[in-house]
């Protein structure tokens, strides 16, 4: 069982200082001290779910670094740091000190790479988007440094500009996905794969559905999404709901805010 380990960082300096996803406006800023009880619910619900949450330290000139999940991608002791924009930068040096000073053996690539955002691992495929945030020959890097089969999609718009935000790894045989964000070769590729699929509405996945965690037993997701999370209980899950409207003023949500460091 994997996302038991967990990697994340305070919302304290979270704001908007520039506009790199279609959920940000400078003009539109969080409220901070609403953000910090959003992204301390979330820590409290993992520790309830049985999972252990590390901690990177935050730097108030990244603003971003509470979304953990674009740090790197991470399996075993081996991990490939992401190539974030221009504007988020500054974080990486933080991440390779962390995962370095932790045991892991951090290789990185060259090209535009958005670490765990567009690299989902399934069991023993890895889900890994470009064409949005990740430069498809980022993928090269990520099959050379991990263990895994990688599966290359493409999203359909900026909205999706991480795969994190069009499908969610339930379980290694369950995926959700929205149809909508995926191009047709994409969907044939992800129909084909062998794993039951939940189709999550369009609206449902806008509403950040689909950034959720779920270690196969527990799910823990956005609120604002009754039909995946019934669908989910009626798979047996137990089912997490939690606000997080001022973090998704950054453009992230649940799965944004936790880098995880089991994947086997």
């Amino acid at each position: 069982m994997t996302h038991q380990r967990l990697l994340m960082c305070s919302a304290r300096y979270f704001r908007v200082d520039y506009e790199i996803n279609p959920y940000m406006h400078v003009a539109i800023q969080p409220d901070v001290d609403a953000a910090l009880t959003e992204h301390e619910n979330i820590v409290e619900a993992h520790l309830a779910a049985g999972r252990k949450v590390e901690f990177v330290d935050a730097d108030p000139a990244c603003p971003d670094m509470t979304y953990t999940a674009n740090a790197a991608v991470v399996q075993g002791t081996r991990a490939v740091l992401a190539t974030l924009p221009a504007e988020r930068a500054a974080e990486t040096p933080h991440h390779r000190a962390w995962l370095e000073s932790h045991g892991f053996e951090v290789a990185s690539t060259r090209y535009a790479f958005s670490g765990q955002g567009d690299a989902l691992a399934c069991g023993s495929l890895l889900l890994a988007a470009h064409g949005q945030r990740t430069d498809n020959r980022a993928l090269r890097t990520l099959a050379r440094h991990l263990d895994y089969d990688v599966v290359p999609l493409r999203t359909t718009s900026s909205r999706w500009y991480d795969l994190d935000l069009a499908v969610a790894v339930i379980s290694s045989g369950v995926l959700a996905y929205n149809p909508e964000a995926l191009d047709a070769p994409s969907l044939r590729t992800l129909r084909g794969l062998g794993v039951e699929l939940i189709e999550v509405a369009p609206a449902e996945a806008a509403a950040f559905a689909l950034n959720l965690i779920s270690d196969g037993h527990t799910v823990t997701m956005t609120s604002g999404a009754p039909r995946l999370a019934a669908d989910l209980r009626s798979m047996g899950m137990t089912v997490t709901e939690l606000d997080t409207t001022e973090l998704r003023k950054g453009g992230g949500g649940i799965r944004c805010t936790a880098l995880t460091l089991d994947n086997p």
